[in-house]
């Protein structure tokens, strides 16, 4: 053994990296929490039958900014479901080990006053157990949070009439909607409709979401399920859901065209993951048969129309 001492060896030492704050995803949330409660008092003046116009909303708002804790109710109910279809992703993804960031929200000026939230996975997934557990873990938390807000919507929820004079932008409704209208008795009689509490529209939000995310195209929630479970097949599967939003957007609703494409644009392939030949157990494929359900519960083919 050679003991001498080398004066010229060099032992470099590699500090950790140190963990930064996440300011980006801080700030994000809260100009989201912002712009949801600006749509939740609009929603909640339009509930409450006080809606005097976009104008004298906005007018009102800069005068009085306290009566944007109108919007808190709707505002918490749609940030709590998005952050718990985000956070089903994260806590997947640490469980595994898998390199991930926390959620960024997406604060925007439109009906929902926000674009959705995402995260970023930043290392390769192990195998198609994993990548089944982390895509499908979002859709269930976000259903999980979605279901109660909407009994407790309904159960806040009136009758208006429907005036056949007057335009107005429906919803669509999902099964999981008729559903919970039967479980409280919230079903409208002839010539009335749900004059549904703010908390009811982020829970529908939560199931438009939940249905999008759940086709089985690409890299979509609903496409890493598709891929662990049917990876031989993914891609034709793929092409074919892109395909079948064709007419339905020719016959049902135009917005189904407009999200063919982007999925086009965004891709249809799925990357292996590091080794794709470790089996499924048989929970895995309970878990795809829960996908297929809360999809069927939460999809419509006409989520917008004019009534």
């Amino acid at each position: 053994m050679d003991n001498t001492f080398n004066p010229s060896a060099e032992i470099l030492l590699e500090e950790a990296p140190q963990q930064k704050f996440p300011w980006l995803n801080v700030v994000l949330f809260v100009l989201t929490c912002l712009t949801t409660m600006v749509t939740g008092t609009f929603l909640m003046t339009s509930f409450n039958n006080t809606f005097t116009g976009f104008s004298g909303f906005f007018r009102e708002v800069f005068r009085s900014p306290s009566i944007l804790v109108n919007g808190l109710p709707f505002s918490l109910a749609i940030m709590s479901i998005l952050l718990a279809h985000e956070m089903g992703h994260y806590l997947t993804c640490r469980y595994y080990g898998i390199d991930a960031t926390l959620p960024y929200f997406i604060p925007a000026p439109t009906l929902i006053g926000t674009m959705g939230a995402f995260i970023r996975i930043k290392s390769p997934i192990q195998h198609r157990a994993a990548l089944l557990e982390v895509g499908i873990a979002g859709p269930i938390a976000g259903f999980v949070l979605a279901v109660p807000a909407l009994i407790i919507a309904l159960r806040k929820s009136g009758f208006t009439a429907i005036d056949p004079a007057a335009s107005s932008v429906m919803l669509g409704e999902p099964l999981i909607f008729k559903a919970m209208e039967f479980i409280t008795g919230k079903i409208p009689p002839a010539g009335m409709d749900i004059n549904l509490h703010p908390i009811g529209f982020a829970a529908w939000f939560g199931f438009f979401a939940t249905a999008l995310n759940l086709l089985p195209v690409g890299q979509l929630d609903g496409g890493h399920v598709s891929y662990a479970l049917f990876r031989g097949i993914h891609r034709r599967i793929s092409e074919a859901f892109v395909f079948t939003l064709i007419p339905l957007g020719i016959f049902y609703w135009r917005g189904w065209l407009l999200w063919s494409v982007v999925l086009l644009l965004i891709g249809l392939r799925h990357p292996v993951t590091l080794d794709d030949s470790v089996p499924l157990r048989d929970r895995h494929l309970w878990l795809g048969w829960i996908g297929l359900a809360m999809f069927v519960l939460c999809f419509t083919p006409i989520p917008f129309y004019i009534n």
